[in-house]
């Protein structure tokens, strides 16, 4: 049996099984339809024929938004658009993935400032003009109203989360013989261990204790220290020793169960996990029984207990018959944190991940997107991929449902499942796993940050896999009302340009380059030249390509920031689009500069520029690229002179121009070998 396997023999999921609730009797509260006639009563009575039932609800309950949801959902998405929340100033519209970024962050801190004044300074928001005066849309009140030594005094500080006021008060009363209830210390436990003695503000929702593990080999761990070893703080301290909240432990009378769970807790939530794992011990040596929460969060500190493999698959079997032997029923979120675990035990994560899942369906307990995260994590990541199977069974349930948070990775997933499907290179997954995104409010999963990951992932195997019409149409409804385009996938675009043939896009593109402020980073620089240069095209694309190469010019000549450095073949191909274009002038000032930065042309360059002399029938030009190949003392000198005496009617003073060219440069030819000599 899974259940067995899973826990060494020793599981019971009979015992976690939920009760159903039902009403008093057993039955459900039935009604007939009051409709009906006497005469239809009549008729059903003397007929053998059983009238069906029909259960009326007591009340219909609408949901507040659903005026609001129903007009959204009349209008589609403006693609031209940026994203809603950037839209109350336009001004300040951002131009890339690092400015929305930005922004939003903006807009958070100025909330919190905002509440931040709100607390500080409470008096200056003690008048109330609004008519009529909605309480709940008024500021709270948080300054403290009993004064005194007494136990209410300390409840009340510990209500508004004063951390510091709280633990002084304390002592003052355990200074002056106060008794207090075990109650009320055990919620000064709570405050002290969920802040970590730290100054709470009200506006801090996210844990700071968030058990991020980092990019570990999948191969077994040998050494006996390590980075993460056991109780290690692989963030730094943030449990000082003999707190608050140790102290004050150790000073209580009398504990309980929930002393010791909050303990653990706090514990494991600030990185001090061997010291969690020792209350542990001391919870049993008391015969006291964790709950549910402090087995969630041990099964998570796991792999920072143990180090090898297997050792961390043992000690989460041992928590996990703990709570068979206490009969504490498990819940989604004990289920992540044993996959989460698994995510670090490398092929000992595998084998058991799927029995967890197993598990799961036998107690009645539906997945979350975190669970399938973890299960993506498992299969999906390292340099041996896993077949596709497990992700298309995990898309056929993702598919069928709009999910809401249970988990705090469940905002992980789509940008999970969109690597696998990347690294998979499975198009028709990305395309089903796009489609689960937008069923119902799963697209609220993805914040400003991850939206971007997921769809700069999404459009990157769109450029591999699919047609170049299906790329330039996802990315003209994508970009900006979705994504903002990253400097990885504008390179994605171009070689997907190049592979369809289709290089006479490349102007549009690099509009969208300026407009995302990349027109400065130079492997952007050298895709787009080396991608016009590399052939001939139509009068009117070399003129388009011209335009670009001149903005890439102006970038390198700017004078409000720093310039660019010209590099050797960012000249050339420069100047190969200028005399293409018929821009004589400007390719032979791009010409000048290789002698000027002391660079040297490539033979194409050269003779491309040799080409574009003779189509304008200019032989001052060809002389003069002959004169710049013997000033550089280039290896080309000879063949460039000979095809301009070759391909050019040249006049008698010309002539004796190339051979003066040539006398000088076999001259300093000879210089430079005796210097050596």
């Amino acid at each position: 049996m899974a259940a067995r396997r899973l826990a060494g023999g020793s599981w019971q999921p009979a015992l976690w099984l939920s009760r159903r609730c039902c009403l008093p009797g057993g039955t459900r509260e039935r009604y007939r339809c009051s409709s009906s006639s006497t005469a239809l009563e009549k008729a059903a009575d003397t007929s053998e024929v059983t009238q069906e039932e029909i259960v009326l609800p007591r009340k219909k309950t609408w949901d507040k938004l659903a005026v609001l949801q129903t007009l959204a959902s009349t209008v589609n998405r403006d693609p031209t658009a940026a994203h809603y929340m950037f839209q109350d100033d336009p001004f300040l519209m951002p131009r890339n993935a690092a400015n929305s970024r930005l922004f939003s962050l903006s807009k958070e801190s100025g909330r919190n400032a905002a509440k931040y004044i709100i607390k500080q300074f409470p008096q200056y928001f003690d008048k109330t003009f609004a008519e009529p005066n909605v309480s709940c849309l008024m500021p709270e009140f948080l300054t403290p109203q009993i004064e005194g030594l007494s136990e209410e005094a300390l409840k009340e500080r510990i209500h508004l989360r004063m951390v510091k006021e709280s633990v002084d008060l304390f002592d003052q009363l355990v200074q002056a013989g106060t008794p207090l209830s075990l109650e009320t210390t055990n919620s000064l436990l709570d405050l002290l261990c969920f802040y970590g003695d730290e100054e709470a503000s009200l506006e801090k929702e996210e844990e700071k204790g968030d058990l991020e593990e980092p990019e570990v080999d999948t191969s077994e761990q040998k050494a006996p220290k390590r980075q993460l070893q056991r109780g290690s703080q692989s963030s730094g301290p943030r449990w000082r020793e003999n707190n608050n909240a140790e102290r004050i432990f150790k000073i209580m009378p009398e504990k309980n169960a929930h002393s010791y769970c909050t303990m653990i807790r706090g514990m494991v939530k600030h990185r001090a996990f061997a010291k969690a794992y020792d209350v542990y011990i001391d919870l049993m040596n008391e015969r006291h029984k964790a709950d549910v929460h402090t087995f969630n969060a041990l099964i998570a500190a796991v792999p920072y207990l143990k180090d090898r493999f297997l050792e961390r698959w043992e000690l989460a079997k041992v928590f996990l018959n703990h709570m068979v032997q206490q009969e504490v029923q498990p819940n989604l979120l004990t289920f992540n944190a044993l996959l989460k675990t698994l995510r670090r035990c490398g092929g000992v994560g595998k084998s058991m991940s799927l029995l967890v899942i197993k598990e799961m369906e036998a107690l009645d307990i539906e997945p979350s997107l975190a669970t399938y995260d973890h299960l993506l994590y498992i299969f999906y990541r390292g340099v041996d991929l896993y077949p596709s199977g497990i992700i298309s069974e995990v898309l056929d349930d993702v598919e069928k449902r709009s999910f809401t948070p249970q988990d705090p990775d469940d905002a992980k997933f789509f940008t999970t499942a969109m690597q696998a499907c990347c690294d998979l290179k499975d198009i028709k997954l990305a395309y089903r796993l796009n489609k689960a995104m937008e069923n119902g409010d799963n697209w609220k999963f993805l914040d400003v940050d991850r939206l971007n990951v997921y769809w700069s992932k999404f459009f990157s195997l769109l450029c591999m896999m699919e047609q170049i019409d299906v790329v330039l149409k996802w990315y003209k409804e994508m970009s900006p009302s979705l994504f903002y385009p990253t400097p990885k996938n504008i390179l994605d675009l171009l070689q997907a340009l190049d592979a369809a043939n289709q290089l006479e896009v490349i102007p549009s593109v690099w509009e969208d380059v300026k407009q995302l402020g990349f027109q400065r980073r130079h492997e952007l620089l050298e895709e787009l030249l080396s991608l016009m240069s590399r052939e001939q095209h139509p009068d009117e694309v070399q003129l388009a390509f011209a335009k670009c190469a001149e903005d890439i010019k102006a970038a390198h000549e700017t004078t409000g920031q720093t310039p660019l450095e010209w590099t050797g073949s960012t000249l050339g191909h420069v100047a190969l689009l200028f005399a293409r274009a018929g821009r004589t002038q400007d390719a032979w000032n791009m010409m000048e500069r290789f002698q000027q930065i002391n660079r040297i042309p490539t033979d194409q360059v050269l003779d491309e520029f040799l080409n574009c002399a003779k189509r304008t029938n200019s032989p001052e030009e060809a002389i003069k690229l002959v004169k710049l190949a013997a000033a550089l003392s280039l290896s080309s000198f000879q063949r460039l002179k000979s095809r301009t005496e070759e391909e050019f009617e040249l006049s008698e003073e010309q002539r004796k121009t190339l051979e003066r060219i040539e006398s000088d440069s076999d001259s300093s030819d000879s210089d430079s070998d005796s210097d050596r000599e």
